[in-house]
């Protein structure tokens, strides 16, 4: 009997430990931001560039000031060609997150900053949050594109509002108005928030940027994120033309914690190719 119960202890120890140890790295890796080094190979490119990518930022809540400046400094580290933050930046009124938002003039690149809007702008006035990131330097894509690069060396950045748009009539995706003031004969990289428009997107674009799934952030979550979400992270070759990377999100969204999951500023490298086939990540 004593045997069973010095057992019993052991056992409901072992799992005190396995859990507190799961918690501390949980909440380490929601405040230590990963970089992701990834090479994407670009049919009709002439030229590599660099692409640092951050997602799902948050700022509200718990992402405060101390964060985006840490994290403001890692990207300008990677020395990028452009900066492209793809949706879910705030998740509070516009008001209370300026004094952050305002952090995000020091950010650094050649050929500038852009962003699109994630689903939760839309709770927050998505409008007035367009414009006052606007204001900042920083390029609103709104179903549209801009020329990155030197004449006839470089791509089409496209960028459109998010799915969410469509529940409220307003503010929605386009991806065929998007595509319209395109440089013939170069690349098309599109910047949408939730992996599930790459239904929407035509072959004609050759990688599309996402997040909004944190990769799952606390595992077993993952599962519940793949019911809705085609991809939940990394590197994918969707069709015969189109990759799409899911960035894991730089911040979090509920409770200050990440398992399986670590928060991410993405360093693509766009490569040269003649075939931009590629194995699943």
């Amino acid at each position: 009997m004593n045997l069973f119960a010095n057992l019993q202890v052991a056992l409901d120890n072992s799992s005190l430990i396995l859990a507190g140890t799961l918690n501390a790295k949980a909440i380490y890796n929601v405040r230590n931001i990963d970089i992701e080094s990834v090479d994407i190979k670009i049919k009709n490119l002439k030229k590599e560039y660099k692409i640092a990518q951050i997602s799902d930022i948050h700022i509200g809540g718990l992402i405060e000031k101390n964060f985006i400046s840490k994290m403001i400094k890692k990207v300008n580290d990677l020395n990028p060609d452009i900066i492209v933050i793809t949706g879910d930046l705030i998740d509070t009124p516009l008001h209370k997150a300026q004094k952050i938002l305002n952090e995000l003039i020091h950010l650094k690149s050649k050929y500038g900053i852009y962003y699109i809007v994630g689903n939760h702008e839309y709770f927050y006035g998505v409008q007035n949050i367009i414009k006052y990131i606007s204001s900042l330097g920083i390029k609103v894509l709104e179903n549209e594109s801009v020329y990155i690069g030197e004449e006839n060396e470089g791509f089409n950045l496209l960028g459109v509002y998010d799915v969410f748009g469509y529940k409220i009539n307003s503010h929605e995706p386009d991806i065929k108005q998007a595509l319209k003031n395109i440089q013939k004969n170069s690349p098309n990289i599109l910047l949408a928030h939730q992996p599930r428009y790459i239904k929407e997107v035509p072959n004609n674009v050759e990688l599309v940027l996402s997040g909004h799934t944190h990769g799952g952030q606390i595992a077993p979550f993952n599962l519940l994120v793949r019911l809705v979400q085609p991809y939940i992270r990394g590197l994918h070759q969707h069709s015969s033309n189109t990759q799409i990377y899911v960035n894991k999100g730089t911040g979090f969204w509920g409770p200050p914690m990440r398992l399986g999951a670590s928060s991410e500023i993405t360093n693509i490298t766009l490569k040269i190719s003649i075939n931009s086939n590629l194995d699943e990540y």
